[in-house]
């Protein structure tokens, strides 16, 4: 199986490639390297079922593969406001271009969405039949509003030209090959710690979340894209917890010492965020099996190889 994966080199697409690859399949990985990095995916560089190609996916491309794994775009708000033009342009065009080429050479492609679509939802956990609160104006929607209309067009495409379309709503996520200084808030945590720097709380704290282990989102997006199910599904854990007990778990695994601070509230930051999982374990048979301190710690011992502190 020939896989080509948009965005490779960044979190989820290195973790993806090396489930590729250990599973003795095909990965042709493009990245402009604008929030991945090539350390990533240096080790399979010279592998024989690796090719790494530098394009920005907002030109179109013709690459033959028998699976698309759409992932480009930086996925940190952080990342994300510095350009927002061009994010919703890498968004909009990027999955423009990959549905051209998956109509094309009849490719099956999985556009990874995101929970940002929800906007300040109306509902706890988050349903895929929810239309959410989405405001078009805050600096969030560039990111979000690009995702929303990325399903329509994957959508779309597979009602008028029968694309062989899958459409991933993927929630917060963490582990192996996040970055040290992506501005997400478990990466925050973790590398403030480690280097004895307060550990930074927006808002008071008490808005929730609930963080996937990678490994578990792979396995539901393998799933997914295996499935015949053309419309969008939520991957993610549905182990809730507040940003201010995220905060307690993590300094207590790494230096219980540290101070807490206080920040405003960015714009538009949603204050609840989980998914409804209930579509995902009836038509994919998945559930998230990592818990979160355990998968924390796997984490944070990442951070420990990387970093310079």
């Amino acid at each position: 199986m020939k896989n080509l994966i948009t965005g490779g080199a960044g979190f989820i697409g290195s973790n993806l490639i090396e489930k590729l690859i250990n599973n003795g399949e095909e990965v042709i990985c493009i990245d402009n390297l604008s929030s991945g990095f090539e350390s990533n995916i240096k080790k399979w560089i010279d592998h024989p079922k690796f090719k790494f190609i530098y394009e920005d996916i907002i030109n179109p491309v013709n690459i033959k593969s028998d699976r698309i794994w759409h992932l480009a775009c930086p996925g940190s708000p952080k990342q994300y406001q510095k350009d927002p033009i061009k994010t919703a342009n890498t968004i909009v065009l990027g999955t423009l271009n990959m549905l051209k080429l998956a109509t094309k050479n009849k490719s099956r492609i999985l556009i990874a969405s995101s929970s940002e679509i929800y906007g300040q939802p109306k509902n706890n956990p988050q349903s895929e039949f929810d239309m959410g609160r989405l405001d078009n104006l805050t600096k969030r929607s560039c990111y979000a509003e690009g995702k929303r209309f990325s399903e329509t067009l994957g959508y779309e495409y597979n009602r008028n030209f029968n694309t062989d379309v899958r459409i991933a709503r993927i929630f917060n996520t963490y582990g192996k090959n996040m970055q040290v200084n992506d501005g997400r808030v478990i990466s925050n945590f973790i590398s403030q710690n480690l280097r004895g720097q307060p550990l930074t709380i927006y808002g008071d704290g008490s808005q929730t979340r609930s963080f996937c282990f990678i490994d578990d989102l792979l396995d539901g997006m393998e799933k997914l894209m295996n499935s015949k199910y053309v419309k969008p599904i939520n991957l993610g854990s549905d182990e809730e917890i507040s940003i201010n007990d995220l905060c307690d778990i993590i300094r207590d695994k790494i230096n219980p010492s540290i101070k807490k601070i206080q920040k405003p509230l960015p714009e538009g930051d949603p204050n609840i965020r989980k998914p409804d999982l209930k579509l995902a374990s009836n038509i994919l048979r998945w559930e998230p099996k990592t818990k979160l301190k355990k998968g924390l710690g796997y984490t944070i011992n990442s951070f420990k190889e990387i970093m310079v502190y």
